[in-house]
């Protein structure tokens, strides 16, 4: 299946955004039949919307309500939007979903939400009270009985079009009830029923959920197979194979923004298809998921609006901001990040995090680091960034804070989206703060009192040759205490040590060059990169991207210490006198490598620093049990 979340277009002959089609549009009532009287009272004035109180930004782990929606609340809400009557409720029409509520950010872009086959209008279901937080929700209903033409876009490699011949024959009264024809309105009836069933859940009682949710689905589905007959089901292919010719005609022209998500399982449309549409249109973007049906937006486990996010498509204005436009992970995003998807990455690492009390204390936890902005962390970069996800991790599990991560701009830029066609770390970077490393990003970010982090290193420290680990590679370039000193920044130096107990450099950046090949591939990529460092000098200044062959070692374990905070409030000297902000970078740079050798000196105290041990140690106390550690 192909979705297009578009945030710009509005329907032709009404505004979707209206605020009585929220207010009325409760499922199944066309906007055209509210009183002219009562669009006129809940209209808002201009002057009204100026005395409105501005929303207050979404927080870090907020609820998002994702996951609290069933199956049977799509079948319920489902059932009167598909009339048995052969006079139908009238023609198709806009409505709003009353649970998507009011979005709670400023300026909420419209997403646009047309229909299936079925032309319900509800299989979004799912996710309006997540995307009804930062969109203007619009759905699009079409009857069961209605016939109305239109041009429509589609693909005709769809398995059910080389048999539309042989539909048009089977009587027009006909249920639709074989399986596979239902498995095309309804999706995979094993994927639907898994929606909301908790995965920390016992066995048994994953399998009696489970068989609740199936049991419920039968009477709805066996009602669908009657309602939409076999003319129906014809009437809409023949719809979608009317629109191909017209579609595949315009694809040239379209300047808007795509993203494309494209299913594996059943093939709609098949990855040949995908890959055809991202070549031919200007800006587009994929998301393969490969072990996922072709109902994408009913199956357990997906949420629509974390894609967005991940693919950097969510923006409130022509063109998107990286730190305005940026929406926080949720509370579920963040379970499903760390309590899944990340799960065994963090128990290899088992983290220790430190920090320094204002007296000097070095204390377990993040109590030493400051609870409000702006906050600027300057530290070393470990071997291939593998320290991120577990900084992402304990400032939002402890502080419920995002750290917007200033960060390469391969991880952003268009010419490399084919690296991102899967659900990848590059989506994971953009949904936990990372933004592309400029100034003007670091001045929003000071600006919005956020938490900043920055590695003076780069690529160079994060890609280092053999023999050079915990080396920092800064340039000669203090300019962001100047621009901390401007916004009276708290800077936190800190150290982080483990890359040489889990990866061994076999091949580094000299040996690849040697290899003719490899040598033309890197360089080949690195063509479209903007130097982010082209007038700095020497090995700081060398940023090629690259990826270094290493080897596994048995895990062993990592650790961070967030130095003493260093107060840029009231320090207008640096702004004006050179050789005193360099002075205050040296200190920065000399602090991070006191940390990072006190933590390579006290490691060796940490009786749980093997793997093994802690692995003991949580069999006997719980998985979930916090494994103790040196005393700092």
């Amino acid at each position: 299946m192909s979705i297009v979340p578009h945030t710009v277009l509005r329907p032709f002959g009404v505004n979707p955004t209206s605020r009585y089609l929220r207010r009325h549009a409760s499922l199944g009532l066309r906007a055209s039949s509210v009183d002219a009287t009562n669009r006129k009272d809940d209209l808002e004035t201009e002057s009204s919307k100026k005395k409105r109180t501005k929303k207050s930004p979404l927080e870090a782990l907020h609820d998002d309500g994702f996951g609290s929606v069933t199956m049977k609340d799509y079948l319920e809400a489902a059932r009167p939007m598909m009339p048995k009557d052969d006079a139908g409720p009238g023609p198709p029409r806009w409505f709003c979903p009353l649970e998507c509520g009011r979005p709670v950010v400023d300026k909420a872009p419209l997403l646009i939400f047309l229909s299936g086959v079925d032309g319900v209008g509800m299989e979004l279901i799912l996710h309006h009270k997540s995307l009804g937080k930062v969109f203007e929700v619009c759905c699009f209903h079409i009857p069961v009985n209605d016939r109305t033409p239109f041009e429509a876009t589609s693909s005709a490699k769809s398995p059910l079009q080389a048999i539309l011949p042989l539909l048009e024959v089977v009587p027009s009264n006909l249920p639709v009830t074989y399986p596979d024809l239902l498995r095309y309105l309804i999706g995979n009836p094993l994927n639907v029923a898994m929606v909301s069933i908790q995965n920390n859940h016992s066995p048994q009682e994953t399998l009696q959920e489970f068989s609740e949710s199936l049991t419920s689905m039968l009477p709805f589905v066996s009602e669908l197979a009657h309602v939409i007959r076999m003319d129906t089901l014809v009437w809409k292919l023949k719809l979608l194979k009317s629109g191909v010719a017209y579609a595949n005609s315009q694809l040239h022209a379209v300047q808007a923004e795509v993203l494309l998500l494209a299913s594996g399982n059943e093939n709609l449309p098949p990855s040949g298809e995908a890959d055809r549409l991202f070549k031919t249109l200007k800006k587009c973007k994929v998301r393969y998921f490969r072990n996922r049906g072709d109902k994408l937006l009913m199956e357990d486990g997906f949420n629509l609006l974390t894609v967005i996010k991940g693919a950097s498509m969510y923006r409130r204005s022509r063109q998107r901001d990286p730190v305005t436009d940026y929406l926080p992970p949720t509370l579920s995003e963040f379970k499903r990040t760390y309590g899944e998807d990340f799960k065994l990455f963090h128990q290899l690492l088992s983290p220790v995090m430190l920090s320094t009390m204002k007296d000097g204390e070095i204390v377990r936890g993040l109590s030493g680091v400051p609870d409000k902005g702006p906050v600027l962390f300057v530290g070393y970069h470990q071997l291939l960034a593998m320290e991120m996800f577990a900084l992402f991790e304990g400032f939002l599990g402890e502080k419920k804070t995002v750290i917007r991560t200033a960060a390469h701009q391969v991880f952003f830029v268009g010419n490399f989206e084919i690296l991102r066609q899967e659900l990848s770390l590059f989506d994971a970077f953009s949904m936990y703060g990372a933004v592309p490393v400029s100034p003007i990003n670091t001045y929003k970010s000071f600006e919005r009192n956020e938490f900043v982090l920055l590695y003076p290193g780069g690529v160079r420290e994060a890609l280092h040759r053999k023999g050079e680990g915990y080396q920092l590679f800064w340039p000669d370039q203090p300019e962001f205490v100047r621009m901390a000193a401007r916004f009276g920044v708290t800077i936190v130096p800190f150290g982080c040590v483990g890359e040489d107990d889990f990866l061994q450099i076999v091949l580094d950046y000299h040996d690849l060059k040697n290899i003719p090949y490899i040598k033309d591939q890197i360089k080949s990529f690195n063509e479209d990169l903007t130097g982010i460092r082209d007038t700095v000098k020497g090995e700081e200044g060398n940023q090629t991207l690259h990826m270094p062959v290493v080897l596994p070692k048995v895990p062993g374990r990592m650790y961070f210490l967030f130095g003493k905070p260093i107060e840029m409030k009231g320090m207008d000297n640096v702004l004006t006198d050179r050789k005193e902000a360099n002075q205050v970078y040296l200190q920065i740079k000399s602090e991070v490598e006191n940390v990072m050798s006190y933590l390579k000196r006290k490691r060796e105290q940490d009786p749980y620093r093997s793997i093994t041990r802690r692995t003991l140690y949580r069999a006997t106390r719980g998985p979930s049990a916090e494994v103790p550690t040196f005393d700092p």
